[in-house]
């Protein structure tokens, strides 16, 4: 019996992933209309008859870009499905898929990416310049901070404030904690691809994606947009697998650098049943979570919803221009711009291959899109681009899976043998 359920599971898609998949796709499809047509979802879904003089139908500057870099790649991928990719092009393919590095030339490589990008980066941390948010209200929180004192921006907000202002203390410079959160940021980027994909290359490739982002170099020392709450984020992601009592604490930390991350819950949720942790454990570290959604309601209930994020009424015509902002704050990282589509295809694949966490990657980006729209219809606040790096590192996770060897089909194994 036990064998005929597991040939059951490796014959038939996984109707978890199906569903996920196709949610997935559908936000992606809404979000890159934007990237061929940029008035195509304000005029058709917003209810606007005229958008600052641009024809529904009328191409962007991504347009042809965007449409020939998916073409080759989806043609590509089809062929190499089929094996039937000429052996000039497969031959390549194969090497990058296969292709792996020891833990010294690993540790030599992210060593000088990252000194490269100390080097960089170090300069901005005296250089007196802010975000135009810093001066607007980061500064007032910053110099009335008091650690029991959180009505000036917001308990939300608490946890991010304490370290700049310990970095203040400590460095003379409310930047430099910022920049060792982005630095561990990318640092935890590696670890956690290379852990779930099995293979150091994969996590060094995801690590430069991430390196490689305007959006993430834009906020990287950011005062008024650290990068604290990802960060934490992440890090409890990576702790499920690790040391699972301490991924609540690592998420509370990020809902206190950010109370956006409470979006975060349901996707949590299933990173834990998706991973490969033991039964006994995936209930106790839920049932952990139950636990943190429980105080989180107190909080809510206590300190009251306007104070943590703001909420008014639900606007339609915000939420259909928030699916829009996904193009107007990629303009400038057009990497994920470009092949957001093509990934999501990608992972839907490996996903029905076994890959581990291919289908939490795609839930995870789905809720970053959506979370924008949400967040400017409910509170009518801008949908700033720092609020898509968690995206710009889900998306770079979700390439590095793209080159992880699926698992040993169960069912083969034990024919085999």
């Amino acid at each position: 019996m036990s064998d005929m359920k597991v040939q059951m599971q490796q014959r038939y898609p996984n109707l978890i992933t199906w569903i996920i998949f196709l949610v997935t796709l559908g936000v992606v499809l809404l979000n890159v209309a934007s990237v061929v047509f940029p008035a195509l979802v304000l005029r058709s879904l917003g209810g606007f008859e005229d958008h600052l003089g641009v024809k529904p139908y009328e191409p962007g500057i991504f347009t042809y870009p965007f449409l020939v870099a998916n073409f080759i790649v989806f043609g590509l991928g089809i062929l190499h499905l089929k094996k039937k990719l000429p052996t000039i092009i497969a031959k390549p393919i194969r090497f990058i898929f296969n292709f792996e590095v020891s833990r010294p030339v690993a540790f030599l490589i992210i060593t000088l990416l990252i000194g490269i990008y100390l080097s960089f980066s170090v300069s901005e941390l005296y250089d007196g310049k802010f975000d135009a948010d810093y001066y607007e209200r980061a500064r007032s929180w910053l110099e009335n901070f008091s650690i029991t004192d959180y009505s000036q921006a917001g308990l939300g907000y608490h946890l991010g404030l304490f370290l700049m202002s310990s970095s203040m203390k400590i460095f003379g410079s409310y930047k430099v904690i910022p920049l060792i959160a982005s630095t561990s940021l990318l640092l935890l980027t590696y670890f956690i691809t290379s852990d779930i994909a099995k293979k150091r290359f994969a996590g060094i490739v995801a690590m430069v994606i991430v390196l490689q982002s305007g959006i993430f170099l834009m906020y990287d020392t950011s005062v008024a947009y650290p990068n604290f709450w990802i960060l934490f984020y992440l890090l409890s992601l990576y702790l499920i697998c690790k040391k699972w009592p301490l991924s609540p604490v690592s998420y509370i930390s990020s809902m206190l650098s950010k109370a956006l991350s409470a979006i975060f819950f349901p996707t949590t949720l299933f990173f834990i049943y998706r991973s490969s942790i033991s039964r006994k454990k995936k209930i106790r570290a839920a049932i952990s979570y139950g636990a943190v959604a429980v105080l989180g309601l107190a909080v809510w209930l206590a300190v009251g919803s306007t104070k943590i994020l703001g909420i008014s009424e639900f606007d339609s015509h915000k939420f259909v221009g928030g699916l829009t902002s996904f193009y107007t704050s990629f303009r400038l990282d057009g990497l994920v711009l470009i092949f957001l589509l093509p990934l999501i295809v990608g992972l839907f694949v490996v996903a029905r291959k076994r890959i581990m966490h291919a289908d939490s990657m795609m839930f995870l980006i789905t809720i970053m899109l959506l979370a924008g729209p949400f967040y400017v219809a409910l509170t009518g606040g801008a949908n700033v681009p720092y609020r898509f790096i968690p995206l710009v590192v889900f998306f770079a996770i979700g390439v590095g899976l793209l080159l992880s060897r699926p698992k040993e089909d169960p069912v083969k194994s034990s024919s085999e043998l």
